[in-house]
This record gives C-alpha cells, sequence and structure tokens, in this order.
C-alpha cells in the first residue's frame, strides 16, 4: 500500500509561517504529479499548489506570493512553506500524488489564530 507521509503542521499566529513536509516512495514521487490539498471544516477539499516531476508548478490564487511549493528528489520529499498565514488558511492539509492513479496522506492540522 502506497502511503504519504506528511509533517509540519501546528498552531501559528496569524502573520507566521509553517512548513509542510510530505514523503513519498521513490517510485511514485519520481513520476508523479505531486500537490497540497486542503480542506477546512465543514468546506470542500481543494487545491492549493502543484508540482510536476520536471518542476513546474501551479497554484490556487489563495496561495500565489504567500506559498511555496517544492520538493527535494534526492529525499523524495514535498514541501509547502508557507508565509502570511491568515486564520482562512486553517485546515487540514493534504498531500496528494496522481498519474493513472491517485495517491492521498492522511492529512496535518493547521491552524491559524488571529
Amino acid at each position: 500500500q502506497v502511503q504519504l507521509v506528511e509533517s509540519g503542521g501546528g498552531l501559528v499566529q496569524a502573520g507566521g509561517s509553517l512548513r509542510l513536509s510530505c514523503v513519498a516512495p521513490r517510485n511514485i514521487f519520481g513520476v508523479y504529479i505531486m500537490g497540497w490539498y486542503r480542506q477546512a471544516p465543514g468546506k470542500q477539499r481543494e487545491l492549493v499548489a502543484t508540482i510536476t516531476s520536471g518542476g513546474l508548478t501551479n497554484y490556487a490564487d489563495s496561495a500565489k506570493g504567500r506559498f511555496t511549493i517544492s520538493r527535494d528528489n534526492a529525499k523524495n520529499t514535498l514541501f509547502l512553506q508557507m508565509s502570511t498565514l491568515q486564520p482562512e488558511d486553517t485546515a487540514v492539509y493534504y498531500c496528494k500524488a496522481r498519474l493513472y492513479v491517485t495517491y492521498w496522506g492522511q492529512g496535518t492540522q493547521v491552524t491559524v489564530s488571529s
């Protein structure tokens, strides 16, 4: 069974920063499109950012200018650097790997206090 393991969530004050990490199996990480999604209470899961194996990135409007997605291919690790966090960024953040099939991580909670 494929496991994506997220870490790095936590409680932060508005204006603060967090960096999320997601470790994936090597055979997945090398070819799949990796991404971060989030789900706030009572809302649908939504895209935050994606990155291809070649490094092409895509961001949701809400993430542009504040969040940066990146990958360390040597460590099979996906990152999401989040800055200038706001209470509306509070959500469970999920790592996703997609190609012919889709895999999700278990999620990591990010809470931003005002």
